[in-house]
């Protein structure tokens, strides 16, 4: 799960670029350095000592990312990746487990493939590294990848499991690598993603006793025969021969760039038994194993496919209040890429899931796409350690009769009142948007709902933006208004939904019911009743409707 990668730092200083440098004194970013480093080795330390994946893979790799960026930043050295106890294991791995390093993007990869032949892509199976010993065709141990020169004995659990041959065709010393995965029989990654698959297998494999419908559930990927064939498509062959099939399988030569894409894209979109991450490029050729080390190789690389989670820095909380009073928490974000699309905000849906979560200014939140266009929260992965305090709007203060008024704490709801009674579902007037409303607002001209109603154009005149295109199409904005059906002018001022029957009449007869008329409405139910009954005895809907009675308004 976790390989140190010599290609991070390139991927840093690309991060760089995309992520801004927090706006922190010397001192707070020490501090929150420190921090992420301390949760970086606790999650470490769950995974390799217990099995355990707290978070999401790539989001364990974008906070590791996100570590050497916030170094660069502050011109901190390079922080050392240590192994966490535990990890290196007993057992030592007769070839040493390489890794891989991982290419940010298609122009990496066109530049890692420039020059280089005999090329071979398979997917990126998405479980955990395993050596496979055998001694005379006979399975004599598997290892765990540790850190990659020793790891733990996995032996007793290994000759459990059906999809490692306890035996070989021919008695023969062998010495594998690969990848245990939990099936997922025609999981098509990019609609599926992931599901927990290597948290899953790691967990099992971390147990004393592995149970024999567990066991069935583990597969595995042979992706190196470290002291096999000198040539890819030879070692394919013989691995078929031995009774490994699935690496012929699911391995393809590549020519050139354009293949390569093929291949990642196929493998992405299209069923396969297991979860991947991305694909893997190697050269068919390489180094006698001997000299392998415990760090990335120059001949093999990994092209992971597009984050389904991003990691983002929440810059800023503000909480919008809605024109029916409901409060809805924004998370204003560093900008972040998902699926090509960049992503600056997401809400938060409710007040009581903020307050749930307590999402500050520096928190690093996981973001996803939900149905692949709208962005979404799905977890806090890792908080600011200063907790800056917000100026929370008080649920109490707000509703749906509240903030007819412009004026502190009503900024939100007053626009979005004006934003609902120019819209589609009000009266539907034409050129009439957010802009324009916020600009008559702060140029002082609207502080009650219906001020707009009577402004002339000699004040337009005054007004920046308003030039005479813009001032001719207003006044027919508001002779339009003006002209709009009294049903329109309820559905604009935010009358509660109603039976269109309970509407047929002037403002004096519905304003005159009392809550045993309404209720006794066809289509009115008894909340609907106490909501319309409000309505109406509101002071300030009744002011509103004086001000539309002196207008002329039909029905008024």
């Amino acid at each position: 799960m976790r390989l140190s990668s010599g290609f991070l730092l390139f991927a840093v200083c690309l991060a760089a670029h995309a992520h801004a440098c927090p706006d922190w004194q010397a001192e707070r970013a020490r501090r929150e350095i420190d921090a992420l480093q301390a949760q970086l080795a606790q999650w470490d330390q769950s995974y390799h000592r217990q099995g355990l994946s707290p978070v999401a893979d790539e989001l364990y790799d974008q906070s590791r990312q996100r570590l050497e960026q916030w170094r660069g930043c502050f011109h901190l050295p390079p922080g050392k990746r240590d192994t966490p106890p535990g990890a290196a294991g007993p057992a030592v791995h007769p070839t040493a487990h390489t890794g891989l390093d991982k290419l940010p993007d298609a122009e990496a990869v066109r530049a890692w493939m420039k020059d280089r032949e005999g090329l071979w892509v398979q997917p990126k199976v998405d479980g955990v590294a395993v050596t496979l010993v055998y001694r005379q065709g006979r399975l004599h141990q598997a290892i765990s990848r540790g850190n990659g020169l020793s790891g733990q004995d996995w032996t007793a659990s290994a000759r459990k499991i059906p999809a490692i041959p306890g035996t070989l065709p021919v008695a023969r010393d062998l010495v594998l690598q690969g990848e245990l995965y939990w099936r997922l029989p025609n999981h098509v990654q990019a609609r599926q993603g992931s599901l927990n698959a290597r948290g899953t297998v790691a967990g099992l494999m971390a147990r004393h006793q592995l149970g024999s419908t567990e066991a069935e559930g583990i597969g595995l990927f042979v992706w190196d025969w470290p002291q096999g064939p000198a040539t890819q498509t030879e070692r394919l062959d013989g691995l078929e021969a031995l009774g490994f099939p699935d690496s012929k399988t699911y391995s393809q030569p590549v020519d050139d760039f354009s293949q390569a894409e093929h291949w990642r894209n196929h493998w992405y979109r299209h069923p396969l038994p297991f979860a991947s991450d991305g694909i893997v490029l190697r050269q068919s050729r390489r180094p006698a194993a001997h000299g392998w080390q415990a760090q990335p190789p120059y001949w093999s690389v990994a092209w992971k496919y597009p984050h389904a989670q991003a990691l983002a820095h929440v810059r800023k909380v503000s909480f919008k209040v809605g024109r029916t009073g409901r409060i809805t928490p924004m998370l204003e974000l560093t900008p972040v890429r998902l699926d090509d699309r960049q992503i600056k905000r997401v809400s938060l849906g409710s007040l009581q899931r903020w307050q749930a979560l307590d999402i500050r200014p520096g928190d690093q939140v996981a973001i996803s796409l939900a149905g692949l266009t709208i962005p979404r929260l799905d977890s806090v992965v890792w908080r600011s350690t200063e907790r800056e305090p917000l100026p929370v709007p008080d649920p109490r203060r707000f509703h749906g009769l509240s903030c007819w008024q412009y004026g502190p704490g009503c900024e939100s709801q007053f626009l979005a009142r004006l934003r609902w009674l120019s819209g589609k579902q009000g009266l539907d007037l034409p050129h009439l948007g957010g802009g324009t409303w916020e600009k008559l607002v702060a140029s002082g001209r609207i502080e009650r709902l219906l001020d707009w109603l009577t402004l002339e154009e000699e004040e337009l005149v005054t007004m920046a933006g308003f030039g005479p295109r813009s001032r001719a199409r207003w006044l027919e904005t508001v002779r339009l208004a003006r002209q709009r059906p009294f049903e329109h002018w309820l559905k604009a001022l935010g009358l509660p939904p109603a039976a269109t029957t309970a509407l047929d009449e002037p403002w004096s007869v519905l304003a005159g019911r009392t809550l045993e008329t309404w209720q006794a409405m066809p289509g009115v139910g008894a909340e609907r009743a106490i909501q319309l009954s409000a309505f109406f005895r509101d002071q300030e809907v009744q002011k509103l409707a004086e001000t539309l009675r002196n207008a002329g308004i039909e029905g008024f």
